[in-house]
């Protein structure tokens, strides 16, 4: 599947690659967490030894809105992507890894300026500006306008696609465009590099 060239730190590998692996996830969800950490330290390292030149990975943001921060969270992502694209999948590695924090008990007493604050916070540490991640993040004046922030269109484009292909769940893998619901976020290395074998 095409990527919008502002979304181009959402990439793994090359986009002349001719294999596409597109996975869905929710950065607050505990499977999406699962799986990513297992394609990034393991999976996409395998793959670019045994499979060079041969694979691109795209991210696709799979904002679901029972988690009631899913929407922040994902903006967050985005905002650190405007600013710097390579740092996307820095920054989604620390969104992951702390991605409790942002579970709706975490949240429950907190405004949507605190979130974003924290989330500012986040990007710091992988060297993105927090004023400037603030500054995407900020809904404007206090005038009720419902207009949205300077990510909300780029988030329209994320859910757009995921509503487009029939997602509804995360994660949701597709290969070279087909969705494969028998991927599990539980598989080993050894289930992945057989699977990878049957589909590459």
């Amino acid at each position: 599947m095409a990527l919008a060239p502002q979304f181009s730190g959402h990439r793994l590998g090359s986009a002349l690659a001719p294999n596409t692996l597109e996975i869905y996830l929710d950065y607050v969800c505990p499977f999406s967490a699962k799986i990513y950490k297992k394609i990034r330290e393991d999976v996409w390292p395998y793959i670019e030894q045994i499979y060079p030149n041969k694979v691109q990975l795209i991210f696709r943001q799979q904002v679901q809105p029972w988690h009631a921060s899913s929407t922040i969270v994902h903006e967050a992502a985005l905002a650190v992507e405007k600013i710097d694209s390579k740092k996307f999948f820095e920054f989604s590695d620390i969104l992951f890894a702390n991605q409790k924090d942002y579970f709706d008990e975490s949240l429950e007493n907190k405004t949507r300026r605190e979130t974003a604050n924290s989330l500012a916070k986040l990007a710091e540490k992988v060297g993105v500006s927090a004023d400037k991640v603030l500054e995407l993040l900020v809904n404007g004046t206090n005038e009720p306008k419902n207009a949205g922030n300077k990510v909300t269109n780029d988030l329209k484009l994320c859910i757009r696609i995921g509503r487009q292909n029939g997602i509804h769940v995360s994660p949701t893998l597709l290969v070279n465009g087909i969705r494969d619901d028998s991927v599990s976020s539980s598989w080993d290395l050894d289930q992945w590099k057989d699977y990878l074998k049957n589909k590459l």
